[in-house]
């Protein structure tokens, strides 16, 4: 069969299709073997912005965040190379793109989501558990020895101190006035001027909107047509699974981090 789209492609003065490349960001962000991560993605978007010279890149996003330095770093490569390259990035979002996820969709130009999308936590979390009475009625001792009197901070066997909470406080905050100052930096004037934006709360989609944090409603297909035309081809790229993994075998860790993937969507009842 004469493939006609083919040699329709190779003739001059004929005007082919824009390609756009999608990279789906999705499921928790961390340093773990299945988590977003900037050293696994790192190859993937440079594909997606280098290979066939794409008009566009879009991020289909779903993540309910995870490590804030990760988030960043994600973040600050696909700036550098939709600036390096000159390509346009538009975010998707799908479930949610919270804390972290935002941080991501916040990288693009501009952000679309279902009316449904959860959107924004803003904040940054720090959550453990305390051992100690538990220890005590089991007739457990817990002996810790340091050089330096801040190697034991915030030891979950031992009582909680006041000063490591303030300490704890102190980098939370630092880290939470870096992630506001980059979203003010990407969002600049769209931002309603609104102080719950910066509370760690979230919205839906349609009510993000009207807050200055997402662009408005958009289906991805459509959107990508109403801009680059109807003949619109999509260049998918994502991690790809490993070996074990496409075998159905499940590892103790992957286990555990399905677990901590599981509570970050909890968070948004999802």
């Amino acid at each position: 069969m004469i493939n006609w789209s083919a040699i329709k492609s190779r003739l001059p003065f004929t005007k082919s299709p824009s390609r756009v490349a999608v990279v789906r960001l999705s499921g928790s962000i961390g340093t773990g073997r299945n988590a977003l991560n900037d050293e696994g993605l790192a190859p993937i978007l440079e594909k997606a912005f280098i290979r066939g010279k794409p008009k566009a890149v879009a991020l289909l996003i779903n993540s309910p965040g995870g490590s804030p330095v990760q988030s960043s770093l994600i973040a600050g490569r696909i700036r550098r190379l939709a600036v390096d390259k000159g390509v346009p990035v538009h975010a998707f979002v799908e479930d949610v793109a919270a804390s972290g996820g935002y941080w991501l969709a916040a990288s693009a130009d501009d952000i679309w989501v279902d009316f449904g999308s959860i959107v924004g936590s803003i904040g940054v979390i720090s959550a453990g558990f305390g051992l100690p009475v538990f220890l005590a009625r089991q007739g457990i001792e817990r002996r810790v020895h340091t050089a330096g009197k801040s190697k034991s901070t915030l030891d979950p066997f031992l009582p909680q101190k006041e000063e490591d909470v303030d300490r704890l406080k102190d980098i939370l905050e630092d880290m939470h006035s870096g992630f506001i100052a980059y979203v003010k930096d990407r969002r600049g004037s769209k931002l309603a001027d609104d102080p719950n934006i910066f509370t760690g709360d979230f919205w839906l989609g349609r009510r993000a909107a009207k807050l200055g944090l997402v662009d408005g409603e958009a289906h991805m297909m459509p959107k990508l047509q109403e801009l680059y035309g109807k003949d619109v081809r999509l260049m998918r790229y994502g991690a790809k699974k490993g070996l074990l993994s496409r075998f159905g075998v499940t590892l103790a860790e992957d286990a555990m981090a399905a677990v901590e993937t599981r509570a970050h969507y909890a968070r948004f009842g999802l």
